[in-house]
């Protein structure tokens, strides 16, 4: 994973921007599955819509309602994102 910072900020569960952010592995209206710059981040929500995303500037800006994040080890997270597409 790539040197860098990495933030996430939250405001009233409704508003996510993060930055440090390398890809997106998965993303749905149910969870969104980021490669950051301190491991993987998995959000998970309602609604999740991603307004902005910008890979040079390695930031993310997404609306929805926020039940949980979670950092989880890369196979993981893809492990997880693959068994839901292939239902």
């Amino acid at each position: 994973m790539g040197e860098g910072q990495h933030r996430v900020e939250v405001t009233d569960r409704q508003n996510i921007s993060v930055s440090g952010v390398v890809q997106v592995m998965g993303y749905d209206e149910e969870e969104i599955i980021l490669e950051t710059t301190r491991g993987i981040l998995v959000l998970k929500g309602k609604n999740f819509n991603i307004s902005s995303l910008s890979l040079e500037n390695g930031t993310l800006e997404a609306s929805g309602f926020l039940n949980s994040l979670d950092y989880r080890e890369e196979g993981a997270a893809k492990k997880s994102f693959l068994r839901r597409i292939l239902k």
